[in-house]
């Protein structure tokens, strides 16, 4: 089955990529029908020194790469030296021909050169930067050699294909090495999908809670994340960014995860207040990771000693290792339910480190995505949050008991202060307006009566017609006394029931549209619901928007007549007046009334919903909803 395949991909391979013909020492691009291979029909130079320049390198420094016999990666000392690679294309076609050089697929600062003389070279542009391609176009009958120097990425494990892609294929070449399936890239996605899911998740709990333990594993997510997808997508790619990437930002990605990862348990664990000789394992933790970055970058951009920046990475990764095996020694011994999430997922990534890090140093034969040493380290990753957020959800279900603990406790007594405080303060309100609500109805109501009693005395002496001004006086006493006989009402402590008010509201409607010309019908659900106290704020602002509505309708409406209707609801009352006059014409109300404006404004200061609208007539609604 396994030879089957190799034969298999080893026919498409040879398909894909027309080979030239082995004794030519110059390629006819115009022959070249899709792409080519040019290692047999090119000569390459290792510059050792770093002293020579393409036009001075001397033709007996020249060599195949048969003289270097590589079967499969670059030689490691290659990888910091500068690479010269020379060949020479020839146009046989009458058009110009334009083919594409590619080095490899992880290949750094690319340079191109035009040999114009012997001695003299001209340096063309460099397009290669973005997907390292470099066009190059020959006239008819023009045969001209090139020499290309370029550093490969800093990487173990380079491949060395020089290649000529034809401009009408060039866009399929880019699909068939960049967007094959490959079962690495499918997990990779995958893994960052997951990844990407708990980047929401712990975004969105920080934004919600405001705890710099969800910003700490938020922040490490999204290094993983960065650096699964980009070293999955960036796998087959090349050009600068993927050097970059590969040489610098990967390990950056890595240890800057690292570091979120130690300020997420610092914050989680609380290592400084619980576990203080674990907080400073962390702290030195975090000042060599430092330590090592700024190396790292240093090795990187300043110097050419690939060795010391392999040496540093792995460091690095082992630092990681020992530290993780320390913690979990200490999560064992302290026995602790929530450190032990902790001390869990850090042993299922160490677990899968060290595969990935034994495959790093002792390379499968076997393809496959179980013989990618990513693949594990992914896994891992993965793992490790999936417990992170595990132990997160614990943590905060026991925060959560605790803090509601405390504040019920808190709350019950507060509450008990309340309620004596407010004992004292309505006992003392209720004994005044029952006081006042004496005096009123003794003192003042004994006078106003005596008025309206002696104008209407005034009016029966007086022998022919009447005089305005008694009638004004007799009904203005009448309103008073009716008016003060609805403050005592909303005072009387006696009054502070449901079916007292009601019985008011029926009574009061009933006696205001007699001999008004207008019916007025009462309805009054028989299952009300048990509301045991009813405020005199609270039944004194409910009658007078029921008062100023009656008022409205017998001055405005037309009506002939009107239904008050209260029902029982599942969170309260609702009562309805309705009339069947000629309704209110909101557009036209008039700019300064505030007859509307105070009733709503009555209601909403009573936590009463107020609407009013046409409904064959006016509709007035007032839900009332019982809080417990």
């Amino acid at each position: 089955m396994k030879l089957t395949f190799t034969s298999f991909f080893l026919i498409i391979y040879l398909s894909v990529f027309a080979q030239l013909p082995g004794d030519s020492n110059y390629i006819d691009i115009a022959t070249i029908t899709d792409s080519s291979l040019i290692n047999k029909n090119c000569l390459i130079f290792i510059d050792s020194t770093g002293s020579y320049a393409p036009e001075n390198i001397p033709d007996n420094a020249w060599k195949t790469l048969d003289d270097y016999n590589i079967k499969k990666f670059i030689p490691t000392y290659w990888i910091t030296r500068k690479v010269y690679l020379k060949f020479t294309l020839s146009n046989s076609s009458d058009s110009t021909e334009t083919v594409y050089f590619i080095a490899g697929h992880y290949i750094r600062r690319n340079s191109l050169f035009k040999v114009a003389a012997p001695n003299n070279t001209v340096l063309l542009k460099d397009e290669s930067k973005i997907d390292g391609y470099q066009p190059i176009s020959i006239k008819p009958g023009e045969k001209q050699t090139f020499i290309a120097s370029f550093y490969f990425t800093k990487r173990l494990r380079n491949y060395f294909i020089p290649q000529l892609v034809k401009s009408n294929y060039l866009r399929k070449h880019k699909i068939f090495h960049y967007y094959k399936i490959d079962t690495a890239l499918t997990a990779g996605l995958l893994l960052s999908g997951v990844l990407l899911m708990m980047i929401f998740f712990t975004a969105a709990n920080f934004i919600v809670n405001k705890r710099k333990a969800f910003l700490y594993s938020c922040c490490y997510s999204i290094c993983m994340f960065g650096l699964v997808f980009l070293t999955a997508f960036l796998e087959r790619k090349t050009g600068a960014f993927t050097s970059l990437f590969l040489e610098y930002f990967d390990f950056m990605l890595l240890a800057a995860g690292t570091i979120f990862y130690i300020a997420f348990t610092r914050k989680f664990l609380d290592t400084k207040i619980h576990y203080p000789l674990l907080n400073k394992i962390f702290v030195y933790e975090e000042k060599v990771l430092l330590l090592l970055v700024a190396g790292f970058t240093f090795i990187v951009f300043f110097t050419d000693n690939f060795i010391l920046q392999e040496i540093l990475e792995n460091g690095m990764k082992i630092i990681a290792l020992v530290i993780g095996i320390v913690y979990i020694i200490i999560a064992l011994a302290q026995r602790n339910k929530l450190m032990n999430y902790l001390a869990i997922g850090n042993a299922i990534l160490i677990f899968f480190s060290i595969i990935s890090f034994l495959i790093i140093v002792f390379p499968l034969k076997s393809g496959g995505i179980f013989s990618t040493s990513m693949f594990y380290y992914e896994v891992g990753i993965v793992s490790e949050l999936i417990c992170f957020l595990l132990g997160l959800t614990y943590k905060n279900r026991i925060e959560l008991i605790e803090k509601t603990k405390e504040q019920e406790s808190l709350k019950l007594e507060a509450e008990k202060q309340q309620f004596e405080t407010r004992l004292a303060v309505l006992k003392g309100q209720q004994d005044e307006r029952n006081r006042i609500s004496a005096d009123m109805h003794d003192d003042l109501g004994a006078g106003v009566t005596a008025i309206r009693l002696y104008s209407e005395l005034a009016k029966r002496k007086i022998d022919k017609g009447s005089i305005p001004e008694i009638d004004k006086i007799s009904f203005s006493a009448n309103e008073l006394l009716n008016n003060m006989n609805a403050i005592i009402w909303t005072m009387t402590s006696s009054n502070d029931t449901l079916d007292n008010m009601v019985a008011y509201i029926r009574g009061y409607a009933l006696e205001y549209f007699e001999n008004t010309g207008i019916k007025c019908n009462t309805h009054v659900d028989e299952d009300l619901p048990n509301i045991i106290t009813v405020t005199g704020d609270l039944r004194r602002n409910i009658f007078l928007v029921v008062k100023e509505a009656l008022n409205n309708i017998l001055k405005h409406s037309k009506a002939t007549e009107v239904d008050i209707t209260l029902n029982g609801m599942p969170d309260g009352l609702i009562l309805y007046i309705q009339d069947n006059g000629v309704g209110i014409d909101f557009e036209n109300l008039r700019r300064f009334g505030n007859g509307l404006k105070n009733m709503r404004k009555r209601m909403e200061e009573m936590n009463i919903s107020f609407t009013i609208e046409n409904n064959n007539g006016t509709l007035i609604t007032l839900h009332y909803t019982q809080t417990l």
